[in-house]
Order: C-alpha cells, then sequence, then structure tokens
C-alpha cells in the first residue's frame, strides 16, 4: 500500500467518524430509554446502510458531475463538505430542545435512519467529485456509522447524555477542516 493510499483511507476514515456523529449524539440520546438489544442492533445497521445508500447515490451523481465541471470539482468538493461542516456546528448552538419525536420502530425507524444519514449525501456527491474509491468509501461509512451507532447506545446507557453536542460539534469541525483542505491544499 502506498503512503497515498494510506492518506486517502485515513481521511476517509475520519471523514466517515465525522458524518457518523449524528447517528452517534442520537443514539447516545435514545440510549437512555430502555431499548432491547435485538432493537440496538437493527437500529445501528438501519442507521449504517442509509449511510451507505445516501453516499452512494451522492458519489454516482458526483462522478457524472465530474466530466461535466473537471477543474472545478475540487473547489466544489470543499464548499460542500465546509457547507456541512459549518451546518453541523451552527446545529449545536440552534438546535438546545432536542427530543426523540420519531421512535425507532418500523416508519419511525426509516424516517430516523434517513434524517440522520441526510448529511452524508453531499458528502457522497464531492467524493464522487474528488474520483476516490467508491467501494471503500461506501464500506467505511457503512461500518463505522454502525459502530458509532452501537457504542453511542451503549455509553447512552452510562453516561446519560454528556457528550451528545459535543460530538456533533466535533464532527462538524473534522468536516469543516476536510473542506478547508480540499479547497485550499496541503
Amino acid at each position: 500500500m502506498s503512503g497515498h493510499q494510506v492518506s486517502e483511507i485515513t481521511s476517509i476514515i475520519f471523514m466517515a467518524t465525522a458524518l457518523s456523529m449524528d447517528s452517534f449524539s442520537i443514539s447516545l440520546g435514545m440510549g437512555m430509554q430502555s431499548l432491547r438489544l435485538k432493537r440496538i442492533a437493527l437500529i445501528g445497521l438501519s442507521f449504517g446502510f442509509f449511510h451507505i445508500l445516501l453516499p452512494f447515490i451522492g458519489v454516482a451523481i458526483g462522478q457524472v458531475l465530474s466530466v461535466k465541471i473537471g477543474h472545478f470539482t475540487t473547489l466544489v468538493s470543499g464548499l460542500l463538505l465546509v457547507g456541512i461542516g459549518l451546518q453541523m456546528i451552527l446545529n449545536v448552538f440552534t438546535d438546545h430542545q432536542r427530543r426523540l419525536i420519531i421512535q425507532p420502530y418500523g416508519f419511525g425507524l426509516f424516517v430516523l435512519s434517513l434524517s440522520v444519514s441526510l448529511d452524508s449525501f453531499p458528502v457522497g456527491l464531492s467524493l464522487g467529485l474528488s474520483g476516490l474509491s467508491t467501494i471503500i468509501v461506501l464500506a467505511l461509512f457503512g461500518i463505522i456509522c454502525t459502530l458509532l451507532t452501537w457504542i453511542g447506545f451503549f455509553l447512552g446507557r452510562k453516561v446519560r447524555g454528556y457528550l451528545g453536542v459535543y460530538s456533533e460539534l466535533l464532527g462538524g469541525s473534522i468536516l469543516l477542516a476536510f473542506g478547508l483542505k480540499f479547497i485550499f491544499g496541503t
């Protein structure tokens, strides 16, 4: 494995972790409810699946766009990541009373999984523009999201919500930093 490949995979892992912070935050809060382990496993898998599906759609659209807009792709990728990161950071300061209105069963689980994964669509779009390996990106997004969701549930049972806001702030900061790296280079 070359140094460039290691750097690329490391960047993807950080990006996947940052995107999964919403799922981690939600599961941390939901971990305070008395949910069975089977339900926790299903929620983690559902969140992970949507963190694969939405970036896949974004990557596909991004690859089509990259042929059309050529040299602007890196700038567009960076701007998308900066926008998502700023949105996550601003949500920390504007969404003080986040309550779980949708229950994690049936259609509610679908809506919840979709809503925590929406921010991964434009990241997939930007990754499609940058030409990174799609299979590695999608696999890491899904695996890391699933694992962080499960960790959030188990920590939520123990910690009772101390880290929720800070994890989303950290996730937004990481995406912002990667966006700036794309825009201004290394």
